[in-house]
């Protein structure tokens, strides 16, 4: 039993389309081996049949011998049995080897797009990404579906082959040249299909990342009553990709066409000849009745052999578009020799502003700007390409990003919910595993009232983006997770910005709490950076850093800042005091 997802699906060839389907492949060869096995098995016993079938007419019926009758009805029941047998395996090795294949690069799309962040989407389409990891990854895998009865096909034709040169000279040759003959014939249809089915996968990708978008931003079209604009952009992109399909029809139904002229005009031509030699005795009856069910059967690996074809030039457009995901440059790339991890209670620096952020302490940032201080966030985050940031003294630009992601998390302040259960929302990582720990989480973010009003709890379903939800509950909810996270540095961009005053100084108390109370050991205290102007925040904090164009201008408590600084009252009473 193999389980999914892979521990670690790879680092993938991504020269080449070709060179990604060929490193895909040596990735579960073992299985592909074990396919093609049961495959030649299974297909061989099919192509000896025939054989079997007329030597039984021949010694049995028209040399008058029962034994030899009753001898090769058991060989034709026996090939039947492997045949069933072999089938089976040979079916349920294929649905592995696609599915794996399948499953593989939808790992790695996902894996990637998680780790590369903003820039996938700046370079490709929302809706190519989407149409790669489902569409193009399924025809990855459809290369590799086909790979068990491909093998059968060859090995079964050379093994017919055989058995004709061995019978009549001319019937071999005529199969041994006219099988790869008419596959060769089926070469010119491949070229555009190949390229047209690129041209709609295009079309398809943008027509998905048009109605993803329009689906995202349904209440503003509404409220701007731009609903009819993007209706009508909506119909032209559907009649494009409608256009596109026709124009693939056309290569593909003479592709259809062709499996099944070709095959019958080849069965005819080898039926007239094992005729005209048997007229002409040089071969027997039961010669005949051979090669007329070896002329159907050879149907069977010239279709799979066209079909193996139009499989792979349709993985190899997939796999494209793969490519083209996966060689997506993260904007902050890992940095080519690492610094020692620095230890944990260390203090958070950006020379840029001049912030110093104390280890262990809640600090709060204020701005009359928001852009500057969510600006500030992101770099002490180093979600920008600013590399002047430290932890401790060792710049966060030195640090592998996996260690700055665990040490230092930013919340933003416009959060993403994903679909799922509530509980896997709260916990993605499954750290806390403890139902009772993320019921304490949710306390902290003062989002029970979220969890009361849905009757399954924390076994709920979260519609996409959290849709179900107010912004006032999203904002709660991922107030929740960041804090479930438990990292050492904690950078929250306007997290109550959405709720009501008396859920804001509910937030901010057990906030400080959470992360900074008296029931923690001061070595265990984390730090928090909380950007925002609510009084009702910034009276819990530690020490206030106020901003202006950019730099830190004054530090002090929040009450201190009032006292004896003219710009940072205004900002954070808005004017109204007077």
């Amino acid at each position: 039993m193999r389980h999914l997802p892979y521990d670690d699906p790879g680092t993938p060839d991504l020269r080449s389309p070709a060179r990604f389907l060929l490193w895909t492949g040596r990735m579960q060869w073992r299985t592909l081996i074990v396919g093609m096995a049961y495959g030649i098995t299974w297909m061989v016993a099919q192509a000896l049949v025939p054989a079997a079938i007329g030597r039984g007419l021949q010694d049995g019926v028209a040399d008058a011998d029962l034994a030899a009758a009753v001898r090769w009805s058991l060989v034709v029941l026996g090939l039947a049995g492997v045949q069933a047998v072999f089938g089976i395996l040979r079916h349920r090795m294929a649905v592995t080897n696609w599915l794996a294949a399948s499953f593989r690069a939808m790992q790695l799309l996902g894996r990637h797009s998680a780790l590369v962040g903003v820039a996938i989407r700046r370079r490709l389409p929302t809706g190519e990404v989407v149409s790669a990891a489902t569409n193009d990854a399924l025809h990855i895998g459809s290369a590799f579906d086909v790979s068990a009865r491909f093998a059968g096909a060859i090995v079964s034709y050379g093994v017919v082959a055989v058995l004709l040169l061995r019978t009549s000279a001319v019937l071999g040759l005529v199969v041994l040249l006219g099988v790869p003959a008419m596959v060769l014939l089926l070469g010119p249809l491949l070229r555009p299909l190949q390229r047209r089915q690129h041209v709609q996968r295009e079309v398809a990708g943008q027509l998905t990342a048009l109605g993803a978008d329009t689906v995202a931003g349904l209440r503003v079209l509404r409220g701007i009553g731009g609903e009819p604009a993007f209706l009508d952009r909506y119909r032209r992109r559907s009649e494009q990709l409608r256009v596109a399909g026709v124009h693939v029809s056309g290569p593909q139904a003479t592709l259809d066409s062709a499996q099944v002229l070709l095959p019958g005009i080849f069965l005819v031509v080898v039926t007239w000849l094992s005729a005209r030699l048997a007229m002409e005795g040089t071969i027997d009856v039961g010669d005949v009745v051979a090669f007329y069910g070896y002329a159907f059967f050879l149907v069977i690996p010239i279709r799979t052999a066209v079909e193996a074809a139009d499989k792979v030039t349709r993985s190899l457009v997939g796999a494209r578009r793969i490519v083209a995901v996966l060689t997506t440059v993260p904007e902050i790339p890992d940095p080519a020799d690492p610094a020692a991890e620095p230890p944990l209670d260390v203090a958070l620096e950006d020379p840029s502003s001049g912030l110093h952020v104390t280890a262990g302490s809640l600090t709060g940032v204020v701005s009359a700007d928001p852009d500057e201080s969510a600006a500030l966030a992101l770099r002490l985050g180093r979600l920008t390409d600013d590399d002047r940031v430290t932890l401790g003294g060792t710049r966060l630009a030195d640090l592998p990003l996996a260690t700055v992601r665990r040490r230092v998390l930013v919340s933003e302040a416009e959060p993403r919910l994903f679909t799922g259960e509530l509980r896997a929302e709260l916990d993605p990582w499954g750290r806390v595993g403890d139902d009772a720990a993320i019921l304490a989480g949710v306390g902290v973010a003062a989002a029970h009232d979220v969890l009361e009003a849905l009757p399954e709890g924390l076994d709920a379903q979260v519609d996409e983006a959290g849709r179900g939800f107010s912004g006032g509950q999203r904002q709660r909810l991922a107030l929740a997770r960041a804090l479930l996270a438990d990292s050492d540095v904690l950078v929250l961009v306007e997290p109550t910005s959405a709720v009501d005053a008396h859920t804001e100084i509910l937030v901010a108390q057990r906030l400080r709490a959470a992360r900074h109370g008296a029931d923690r050991p001061a070595a265990d205290r984390r730090t928090t950076v909380v950007t925002s102007a609510s009084p009702l925040l910034l009276d819990q904090c530690d020490e206030v850093a106020f901003l202006v164009a950019g730099r830190v201008v004054a530090t002090g408590t929040h009450r201190e800042l009032l006292a004896r600084h003219l710009g940072y009252r205004e900002t954070v009473t808005r004017g109204e005091d007077g």
